[in-house]
């Protein structure tokens, strides 16, 4: 029988690259001792633009028993980033390359039994050519930072080098509320040296263990065989899984016998469904419409990286459970399977997805890494019923405009359909992608990533793009994949708007953002970025460095921001009232605005424990205007109209002074764009029509384009400096026409430097 084996505790570690530590008498006393899950960026990889990636050696002394001898051996990792090389008594067992999944390696037949063995691993999270993610809006934490365990095996078990999954398959050939029809597929290896004869059985059974239906075959396997073999079931009447309203799982005892003998057994959870998108109403699960409100989530934690326990996953459920979600994008990589598993049990409907991210390798142009990856998570994750969406790429538009990287999506979506024709395929387009574009077709279902009202524009602006979007492709079933607004829970305005970073506007954003998508049915799903906020190594913005501070709640997971309430005011069924800009406690203003967020239907405001005003509210929203302050601390208090179960209290302080402590650093509120480049002086009346016709290059280009040409590369060089290329953004901004730049930072790319890059620009014949 099948035995893991936990090997977390008691590794030796150093970060930095031990070229002798691979070998099996390398004295490693002076190494520091760690336990996995680890990261070595748990610190530096949130902290800003500097943190270690390189090559790190782990290294950890076991023992195999006596008796195991005879069986087969493994090695385990469940994520370990991003290219791990592993070597057991000094031999080199292999290589992966990719951060994100489960692989294994057979060490069977270099251990040693009954004595000790030598597990040396290198890890290195040096961004190489041709592995994913290139570049990416978040740190790329180096280390072993999910489980590490030693399989043992009889000779004849489930194939566990099948891309790291469990080798059985449970194919949803049918499914309906009467009958579900099943197909278990599992791959049977037998690595013995004589032919072999087992029995296959698959007991179906119910969320009480009592057994639903059954299913056996005769088998016989060849010496070194491996083939796939197919068990057929049924069951009637089945429970459904049903999101979030039954989240009903069944599972399946997969065994292997030999005469009296079992050899090898799983258990596989699954539940049965069906599900279609309808691009004018919806998402349809079961036959019956189902709003998908959705949050994404990045896996680290403050101090933490992504070396999370199984307490911070669960952490994470509540959250996401509180606010009233019913899916999540589980970006941009493949997550743990444990929080797979808590998806299955909670009923949250999942897009998943791989790191095919922002930048497509420049040199490798097969797409070998993102193929790999694809194949590993849908292996590895095919049985779980949440997963409803497999998602093949994220902004990938902005490395530039690229026909390989149009011929890989569509690689991709065939791939993904060949390994599981019986769910849906999506991806992301930046913001920039034609509503015309053939992107658009590329997928089953289609996801935009929108930032209206951060990055450009305003909030009401999403109005007129998704009415567009819709009627030019009224078959395309479309998502908004992201949006979002930085929001951090130290600045506060009474007058809040764009790029001030205050808690007010993060909510505001939301408000508005939600009551347009909330009116259009055809959107089959929305997703917040972010549940929680996040490291990203590149951000330098708000006066906070190394982290994206879009998120629901804060990266220690110790705030939940007024627009978390915003949603749980509209999605969650439990009762509650919040006071917003409980933070902005010192105002100078002789009379304020109190809003409060509640899903009850009647808000009573009290003030220095008098009452204020009763008001009723359709949209979720109370907003209590003309409420004095007086001199010193004032009390406030919500409450629900039986003013008993639903209550929230604040406290504000009637402040001679504004507090300047709520105001974000202005030399921060550009980011690094604001010194991108040096303007000289012009007036107006010297700036005259200019002709730009398609011959000839302008901000209509993308930066590709013009650092691909000398001249046109100059006059680049020459306002946004020599330096600029190697900025840490520079990359991401590939596939950006500068005119699209241009809406989204109106601030810094004016008027005037337009028409200064354009007088230059146009003077030069484009290349072909």
């Amino acid at each position: 029988m099948r035995k893991c084996i936990a090997m977390n505790e008691g590794w030796r570690f150093i970060r930095q690259n031990e070229e002798q530590a691979n070998q099996e008498r390398y004295n490693d006393n002076h190494l520091n001792i760690v336990n996995i899950p680890h990261t070595w960026n748990g610190i530096d990889g949130a902290n800003g633009c500097e943190y270690y990636q390189g090559a790190c050696w782990y290294r950890k002394a076991f023992m195999v028993e006596p008796s195991y001898e005879g069986s087969r051996v493994f090695i385990e990792f469940n994520g370990s980033n991003s290219i791990t090389d592993v070597y057991v008594n000094g031999r080199h067992m292999g290589q992966h390359k990719g951060g994100y999944s489960t692989f294994r390696f057979d060490i069977t037949d270099v251990v040693k039994y009954g004595a000790n063995n030598v597990l040396a691993v290198k890890v290195d999270n040096t961004v190489v050519d041709d592995v994913y993610p290139q570049k990416a809006d978040f740190t790329f934490y180096g280390g072993i930072y999910r489980d590490v365990n030693l399989i043992v095996a009889d000779a004849v078990h489930f194939d566990l080098m099948d891309y790291g999954s469990t080798g059985v398959y449970i194919v949803q050939e049918a499914v309906s509320k009467e009958k579900a029809r099943l197909s278990i597929r599992a791959r049977l290896v037998n690595d013995s040296n004589e032919e072999k004869k087992v029995r296959l059985w698959a007991d179906i059974l119910d969320a009480d263990h009592k057994k639903v239906t059954y299913a056996a075959k005769e088998v016989i396997l060849a010496a070194g065989e491996t083939k796939t073999e197919e068990l057929s079931g049924v069951i009637d009447n089945p429970t459904l899984w049903h999101g979030r309203r039954n989240p009903y799982m069944y599972s399946a005892s997969i065994s292997m016998a030999s005469f009296n003998d079992t050899i090898d057994e799983l258990s596989i959870p699954f539940g049965v469904r069906y599900f279609h998108v309808d691009p004018k109403q919806g998402f349809f699960l079961n036959g019956e419409h189902l709003p998908l409100y959705g949050v994404s989530r990045h896996q680290d934690r403050k101090d933490m990286g992504w070396a999370i326990s199984a307490q911070e996953q669960d952490e994470d459920m509540e959250f996401i459970k509180e606010i009233g979600a019913s899916s999540i994008r589980l970006a941009h990589y493949q997550h743990s399977q444990y929080f797979y598993d808590l998806c299955d049990r909670e009923g949250m409907v999942v897009w998943a997805e791989i790191p095919f991210i922002s930048v497509m390798s420049q040199n490798e142009l097969e797409g070998i890494n993102a193929k790999q990856q694809m194949i590993e998570l849908i292996r590895q994750n095919y049985n779980h019923p949440s997963i409803i969406f497999w998602g093949i790429q994220n902004e990938i538009q902005i490395g530039g405009e690229r026909p390989e990287v149009r011929r890989l999506v569509k690689e991709l979506h065939a791939l993904t359909k060949n390994e599981d024709p019986t769910r849906l395929t999506t991806m992301a387009n930046v913001l920039f992608v034609s509503e015309e574009d053939e992107y658009n077709g590329m997928t089953d279902v289609i996801g935009y990533n929108k930032y209206y009202g951060w990055y450009h524009g305003q909030p009401e602006d999403f109005t007129p793009w998704l009415d567009k979007f819709h009627s030019i492709n009224p078959d395309v079933p479309l998502a908004i994949s992201e949006y979002g607004a930085e929001g951090i829970v130290q600045y506060h305005s009474s007058e809040p708007k764009v790029k001030d970073y205050t808690e007010e506007y993060h909510a505001l954003f939301h408000e508005k953002v939600w009551k347009t998508l909330e009116q259009r049915p055809f959107l089959w799903g929305t997703y917040v970025w972010n549940m929680f906020d996040f490291g990203a190594n590149i951000r330098d913005e708000g006066g906070v460095t190394g982290r994206n501070n879009k998120g629901l709640v804060t990266y220690d997971r110790r705030i939940k921001k007024d627009a978390f309430y915003m949603y749980k005011a509209h999605w969650s069924e439990e009762k509650f009232v919040h006071i917003a800009s409980k933070r902005f406690v010192d105002r100078v203003e002789d009379n304020i605005k109190v809003k409060v967020y509640s899903n009850c239907n009647a808000v009573t405001l009290y003030v220095n424990g008098e009452v204020f005003q009763t008001i009723t509210s359709d949209d979720k929203i109370f907003v209590f205007e003309n409420v004095a302050l007086t001199e010193g601390i004032n009390e406030i208090s919500a409450a629900t109209e039986n003013n008993v179960q639903h209550v929230d209290a604040a406290r504000f302080n009637k402040a001679a002074e504004p507090n300047l402590s709520y105001e974000a650093p202005v030399e921060d509120k550009g980011g690094e764009v604001s010194n991108w480049f040096q303007m000289p002086d012009i007036d107006e009346d010297e700036m005259v029509e200019l002709q730009i016709t398609d011959d000839v290059y302008s901000t209509r280009c993308t930066f590709k384009e013009l650092f691909e040409n000398k001249e046109s590369k100059a006059v680049l060089n020459k306002y946004f400096g020599e330096d600029f290329r190697s900025r840490p953004t520079s990359s991401m901004t590939q596939g950006f026409k500068i005119d699209t730049l241009a809406e989204m930072a109106p601030e810094h790319f004016t008027e005037k430097l337009l028409y200064l890059l354009n007088k230059e620009l146009t003077k030069i014949k484009r290349t072909t």
